[in-house]
């Protein structure tokens, strides 16, 4: 049996990451994929190093009269048994029918129009779920299946490659620069905790504004750029904190990778790293769009080695039992299998 992934994004972002992830993961595990994306350069390489057969198509909108044909002759010339849908835009053009389930994953409170004719979906938290019931979807045909973690092999980012004191205290922030992962929030912070320095990695609309309002509060000389990265272990090695003020997140894939990175986090209480972090357990948890409190935990993390340890290894626990790959895995086999599976 073969798994045809439909991602229709031209973009990065936590989703698209993940997907490589799992794609991996499943992989490793034996499972037949292949791939229906849209073109990026960066994931066609991935899949060619996996093996897992990609056509580039255009899933265009609104209006693409294209990708849907092309979608349903490759899932018959493979032949698919099932259509795992990400996100809105591969539902735009996702065939309605044929001899296959269609499973769409949802790692957001998405309009679920985009998801008629779906036989299941998949929800990455316990909220989504909820929330996909109370759509009037049918409880019976929507599952939660965590994100998981897993760390890469990489050696901690240099330090001094980007200028950075070895003995500062060093903050990281992860996550496309747009409004709602609140990086002014951060950037806020540290003009209030003038011994630390800041990594933001990610791309996005704000990156000029953001620059700006570093240079406004002068803490330019201690924050870094560092655009979007494929080597996210690297960076979470070499820090010492990890910020995630999000002002909105379903889920918080930067919570669960900061945990099996063993790095100690403080979030804000949004919604989904207000439901995974335990406060004061593995991880600190703050108001949202509070700069001043972002700032006082940093600080109380860097002073106290005693509270980043026991934080660390709280996360690293909470990973090992419910965000590794091997639990994830075999769920996902278990609802192929529901469909078939060989």
């Amino acid at each position: 049996m073969t798994v045809l992934h439909l991602l229709g994004s031209p973009g990065e972002g936590g989703a698209e990451t993940y997907f490589l992830s799992l794609a991996e993961a499943l992989a490793k595990d034996g499972l037949s994929q292949a791939v229906a994306m849209h073109a990026n350069p960066g994931r066609e390489a991935a899949m060619a190093r996996l093996n897992i057969p990609t056509r580039v198509m255009p899933f265009g909108a609104p209006f693409d009269f294209v990708t849907g044909p092309r979608i349903a002759a490759y899932a018959k010339e493979l032949p698919a048994r099932v259509l795992l849908q990400w996100m809105n835009r591969a539902g735009r053009v996702v065939p309605r029918e044929g001899p296959w389930a269609r499973i769409g994953r949802l790692g957001g409170y998405y309009d679920l129009k985009y998801y008629r004719g779906c036989d299941l979906l998949v929800a990455n938290t316990r909220d989504i779920e909820t929330y996909i019931v109370s759509k009037g979807w049918p409880v019976t045909r929507v599952v939660h299946i965590p994100n998981f973690a897993a760390p890469a092999g990489d050696a901690p980012q240099s330090r001094s490659a980007l200028d950075t004191p070895e003995d500062a205290p060093l903050l990281l922030g992860m996550g496309r620069l747009h409004k709602v992962k609140a990086h002014d929030a951060s950037l806020k912070a540290l003009a209030l905790f003038p011994e630390a320095y800041l990594w933001i990695a990610g791309e996005g609309p704000l990156e000029h504004s953001l620059k700006h309002l570093a240079e406004k509060l002068g803490v330019a000389d201690r924050v870094r750029f560092l655009g979007w990265r494929k080597d996210a272990s690297a960076l979470y090695r070499a820090a010492d904190i990890c910020l995630f003020p999000s002002r909105y997140e379903p889920l918080g894939n930067t919570v669960i990778q900061a945990w099996a990175h063993g790095i100690p986090i403080v979030a804000a209480a949004s919604q989904g790293p207000g439901v995974l972090i335990r406060n004061e357990e593995d991880g600190l948890l703050l108001p949202i769009d509070d700069p001043a409190a972002l700032a006082e935990a940093a600080r109380r993390l860097a002073d106290d080695k005693a509270l980043r340890t026991r934080l660390s290894e709280a996360g690293l626990a909470r990973v090992a039992a419910e965000f590794s790959p091997a639990p994830v895995v075999a769920r996902w086999r278990e609802i192929f299998a529901g469909f078939g599976e060989d």
